[in-house]
């Protein structure tokens, strides 16, 4: 099985950055479209950002203009680049592929925006 491993979280003040990513342990990502997703205490996962195998992207509304998800695979990772955050971005995000079934979830990394 595929492990995922999310990583560059940590404390930002409103209005910096963060660059995220997601190390695979085997070459899924000319395989795989893969997601980045977060969660907050009590609340479902959310989806954030996509991007396909031939690199298509697309984004949720709340993150779109800030937010840019990308993919090297040589290096197996995928990255969450993070700009203009808010304190609403608050999170514990997620990769995992987009298809069913997903692959064993990471541990997550978690995201605070507070000044």
């Amino acid at each position: 099985q595929v492990q995922l491993v999310e990583s560059g979280g940590g404390l930002v003040q409103p209005g910096g950055s963060l660059r995220l990513s997601c190390a695979a342990s085997r070459s899924i990502f000319s395989i795989y479209d893969m997601d980045w997703y977060r969660q907050t205490p009590g609340k479902q996962r959310e989806l954030v950002a996509s991007i396909t195998t031939d690199g298509r992207t697309g984004y949720a509304d709340s993150v779109k203009g800030r937010f840019t998800i990308s993919r090297d695979n040589a290096k197996k990772t995928m990255y969450l680049q993070m700009n203009k955050l808010t304190p609403d971005d608050t999170a514990v995000y997620y990769c995992n592929t987009a298809a069913e079934p997903k692959l064993n979830w990471g541990q997550g990394t978690e995201v605070t925006v507070s000044s």
